[in-house]
């Protein structure tokens, strides 16, 4: 065993205060976490995490850095730690496709210039696009306190990296940099995560930071996602990446690292399924328009505007097909309708590229719902379009016309879904419905399924008229029990019902159906022939075909509870526990029945 091994922490801490570079070489490590897409379970990036501290006597990381801070050897220390990670990543087989997200120390902003060469350097060495490496900001101190921060800001944009905003939300000057500065992501501090499934209040606060940083054109990650809850949260919210134990923990180890995290995708297919319509409408509206690279030169963009003369934008990619916003026609009018204009922005000492005409764009993905797009572009004055992205990738755009298109012909469709018999809206309502409650866990969420007993028999002695007529008899007495905005009743076809219904206890739902039961058989009954009636059956023919008597009309009704706490995405799931208490329920000799989700 070597001497430094036997050392005590607090020796070896002073002993490393000396010797922090020389013994950071053999013991600190660079730590990949993964950051996941939320639609697809796919790893977008991967933030580098210091590790090994703890072996130089320190308690976290911050501690270490601010002894080499107090040392003078912070810059030596993040450029060593960098150039690590660096290589790190480009080992990595899909780096290319990948973003890296490093720790930017506030601190290092002075030597900023001198830190961004070293990263260049390296980069070239290894191959990487600077558009795959992302600076996260640290709000541990306030970076636009710092004079030179601007100017490095600047130099980080013409080099083509991105930017991230850090632990948003518990930290200093946060909406100055949202305001003053080009951002590219935003991370939600764990402290707005952890709960925010059953924290209404907290919820509030996380969706509108969401809503903020996509009119900006700024892509939304949850740090520290711990639950499913919370990831599930996170994901109905908007946030475009995760990341947390709940998905991967950091890892020194390159072969312990996932390109994908399938169960995500699963957990998220019902949601996807479920705003198909939605997908479909945008989908036919999307432009594909031609784009540019922030990394090409000045003339590429004349040439664009040359080679389309009606169009007044085009979209800006960076490097690895990110949005980064658009660059607009009278941006340029200046310099075109200018004396040796094109000329001007050419020239080396002034330095203007296509990077520094980018006007920023309300971003979202192509699974959003349309009047989600419709509040973005409304939120949003003077925008020129709606970018919309496909696994974070530029996948076009969307005007104001063309998202008035899909929102009007999404009613249309609505409209269409409801049933002309009895006005209730049809299975897609349903659905949505049932989703959007699932997700609502403030209270406990009954799902009702209503369903005739022997309707066949009647409507085929009595025609369809009076089929019909029994149809709508239900629909009204459903509307007298179930009016208020917090109930919804639905139409799933033929003598099939649903009515959804919060905030109400088990015992106040089952006084009020059995009175609807009650009530509609009543009614029912005065539908038959006096003969009939008295008894008590009807001769007709089953499925089969063969003759035999049938009991008297009456509905059966299946009851799902989601209790309180209980956030369920998946309508699939939900479905198939209504079906089997709904059977239940025409088994038995009152036709009502409940059940707790999961208890059959």
């Amino acid at each position: 065993m070597s001497s430094a091994a036997i050392l005590e922490p607090g020796v070896f801490r002073r002993y490393a205060s000396d010797q922090l570079i020389a013994l950071g070489k053999l013991v600190l490590e660079n730590a990949f976490q993964p950051i996941v897409e939320v639609a697809t379970g796919s790893v977008f990036g991967y933030e580098s995490l210091l590790r090994g501290h703890e072996r130089l006597g320190f308690s976290s990381p911050l501690e270490l850095l601010d002894q080499a801070q107090d040392g003078g050897q912070l810059l030596a220390l993040e450029q060593m730690m960098a150039a690590r990670a660096l290589a790190k990543f480009a080992s990595l087989p899909d780096f290319s496709s990948s973003t890296l997200f490093l720790n930017l120390d506030v601190r290092l902003i002075q030597d900023g210039h001198h830190f961004l060469e070293k990263i260049v350097q390296h980069l070239r060495q290894a191959g990487i696009a600077p558009s795959s490496v992302c600076f996260e900001l640290s709000e541990r101190f306030d970076n636009t306190s710092v004079p030179q921060f601007a100017e490095l800001v600047t130099a980080m944009r013409k080099a083509g990296f991105k930017l991230a905003i850090d632990d948003f939300g518990v930290g200093h000057g946060e909406m100055k940099l949202l305001c003053d500065y080009p951002i590219d992501y935003l991370k939600i501090d764990r402290h707005f995560v952890s709960g925010v499934d059953s924290d209404p209040r907290k919820r509030h606060l996380f969706k509108s930071i969401v809503n903020i940083a996509h009119v900006l054109g700024i892509r939304v990650i949850a740090e520290g996602i711990e639950t499913e809850a919370e990831f599930l949260t996170c994901r109905d919210n908007g946030v475009d990446l995760v990341q947390g134990w709940f998905i991967a923990r950091p890892t020194t180890f390159i072969n312990e690292l996932q390109t994908s995290f399938s169960y995500l995708a699963d957990i998220g297919r019902s949601r996807r399924s479920s705003q198909s319509l939605d997908e479909i409408l945008i989908r036919k509206q999307i432009e594909h328009l031609p784009t540019v690279y922030e990394n090409e030169s000045i003339d590429s963009i004349f040439e664009l505007f040359r080679r389309n003369p009606r169009q007044a934008f085009f979209p800006v990619l960076n490097a690895n097909g990110e949005p980064r916003g658009v660059i607009n026609e009278y941006h340029l009018k200046e310099y075109i309708y200018q004396p040796f204009g094109r000329d001007l922005l050419k020239n080396k000492v002034y330095e203007r590229s296509i990077s520094h005409f980018v006007e920023r764009a309300p971003i979202i993905g192509l699974d959003a719902e349309a009047e989600e797009l419709m509040s973005l572009f409304a939120n949003m004055e003077n925008s020129a379009c709606v970018i919309l992205t496909e696994n974070m990738r530029y996948a076009g755009v969307v005007s104001a016309a063309s998202l008035i298109k899909v929102v009007n012909e999404k009613q249309l469709k609505i409209a269409q879904d409801q049933n002309p018999l009895t006005g209730l809206p049809g299975n897609h309502a349903i659905r949505d419905f049932m989703r959007e409650a699932g997700r609502d866990d403030d209270q406990p969420r009954f799902f009702c399924y209503c369903d005739f007993d022997n309707f066949k028999p009647f409507n085929d002695h009595y025609g369809f008229h009076m089929g019909d007529h029994a149809i709508s008899l239900f629909a009204a007495l459903m509307k007298r029990y179930f009016f208020s905005d917090e109930h919804f009743l639905g139409h799933v076809g033929g003598d099939d019902f649903f009515i959804g219904v919060r905030d109400w206890s088990q015992e106040e739902l089952s006084e009020i159906l059995e009175r609807l039961l009650s009530d509609f058989h009543d009614d029912a009954i005065e539908l038959y022939s006096e003969e009939e009636r008295l008894a008590g059956k009807i001769r007709g023919h089953d499925r089969a075909g063969l003759e035999r008597d049938f009991p008297l009309l009456r509905c059966s009704i299946g009851v799902v509870e989601l209790p309180q706490g209980l956030v369920l995405d998946d309508v699939a799931r939900i479905g198939s526990e209504i079906a089997a208490v709904k059977a239940a329920a025409k088994e038995s000799e009152d036709g009502l029945v409940f059940a707790t989700f999961g208890d059959r």
